[in-house]
């Protein structure tokens, strides 16, 4: 199986953006999060054909098996999960508050150790949330 991972970014017109992860030469948008999805689900054999014209042979990432998968970056995830405060957030996260909506508004951008640390962190508020029932 074969796994495409699609970064998913607020883009500059409001709507959403979805670039490749690794490098692939995979992007698109749409106004909706799920626009952008399809049209970025949908480019995949149309630039492996298109690679394939060009060098004979589909790029090693194409396959009937592809899957894909999806993370956001922190000013999409905000975009996605509107209701979802920033500032209390980011208290829970332990981080600045003024750093997470910089992070939000696409102001900043975490670096790996950063971004590892929030996952982690989150990862733990998620867990908890599991074991609610309503």
């Amino acid at each position: 199986m074969k796994k495409i991972v699609g970064i998913i970014e607020k883009g500059a017109d409001g709507g959403y953006s979805i670039y490749a992860e690794g490098g692939l030469p995979l992007f698109s948008n749409g106004m909706t999060e799920e626009e952008a999805r399809e049209s970025f689900e949908s480019l995949v054999p149309e630039q492996a054909e298109y690679m394939k014209e060009r060098t004979g042979e589909y790029p090693e990432w194409y396959g009937e098996d592809v899957v894909f998968e999806y993370k956001y970056d922190m000013s999409a995830f905000f975009q996605a999960f509107p209701f979802i405060n920033a500032t209390e957030l980011a208290k829970n996260l332990d981080i600045n508050p003024s750093l997470m909506r910089k992070y939000k508004s696409g102001i900043a951008k975490a670096g790996p150790a950063q971004k590892d640390m929030i996952q982690r962190k989150f990862d733990n508020i998620v867990e908890r949330l599991r074991v609610v029932r309503f």
